[in-house]
């Protein structure tokens, strides 16, 4: 399959940059290939047919053109969605927000202004991206998985989700909430180290410090902290009252 049958599939979603098998998700290396070719395939041009005069890109990695039969509201206001991403029917792109090659956003989810959906990035249904939520990409490597924000997610605003976490169905990320794989997440509720960069299912996660190491006595002794995550309740029926999304509005 060459690159442009891969973006158009992407596109409608028939395939996605990764999969969930056997409970996990992984990257599908081939697509992460066929985007990388055609980025190399690409040539730089200027986009002042379309009316974005100095805009110069790749000129098969152009920016996607909605209608009303798409039944995606793409609010006017300076927001992109890249060529070989998907956004479902019922999504609601806030201006300005970007979504990049390879990422898949499911029905109903929102993602509002100043937000990223980084390269990959896998967004399910019913997700809140809160104002200026950074999700990063994972073109490269080519086997990592990128991040995934599972059904029903809420993320608040300026929270930062970066290097393949996965965030799992029902999970809340307070504002502010910088998770990657350098970031240690504590779930406070069950006592535990969690190492592998998941967030379970209706997990409630706050930001939080930790005192740096005794390997760092100076610092210790200025009493510095490090950045942490703390999973400090799962959801329960006031959360999910507190996050409740309107039909109307959608």
């Amino acid at each position: 399959m060459n690159w442009e049958d891969v973006l158009n599939k992407l596109e409608t979603g028939e395939l996605r940059s990764a999969n969930k098998v056997n409970g996990k998700w992984v990257a599908n290396t081939e697509v992460k290939e066929a985007i990388l070719a055609a980025f190399k395939a690409g040539e730089l041009k200027e986009f002042s047919e379309t009316g974005h005069q100095g805009f110069v890109d790749k000129h098969n990695l152009a920016a996607r053109m909605f209608t009303p039969q798409d039944k995606v509201r793409m609010v006017p206001g300076g927001s992109s969605v890249r060529r070989g991403s998907c956004v479902k029917p019922g999504v609601i792109i806030m201006p300005p927000a970007y979504v990049n090659v390879g990422a898949f956003v499911d029905e109903g989810s929102m993602v509002d202004s100043h937000a990223l959906v980084g390269s990959c990035a896998q967004i399910g249904r019913n997700v809140h991206l809160s104002a200026a939520v950074q999700i990063g990409g994972v073109l490269e490597p080519i086997g990592l998985a990128p991040v995934v924000i599972e059904d029903n997610c809420f993320i608040g605003a300026g929270a930062s989700i970066v290097e393949g976490i996965q965030v799992l169905s029902g999970a809340v990320v307070a504002p502010g909430v910088i998770l990657s794989k350098g970031t240690p997440i504590y779930d406070a509720v069950n006592e535990t180290l969690i190492t592998d960069g998941i967030i379970p299912e209706n997990a409630v996660v706050v930001p939080g410090s930790r005192p740096v190491s005794s390997k760092l006595p100076w610092a210790k002794e200025q009493g510095l902290s490090l950045n942490c995550a703390i999973i400090v309740k799962y959801r329960d029926s006031k959360t999910d009252d507190s996050l409740k999304l309107e039909d109307f509005l959608r």
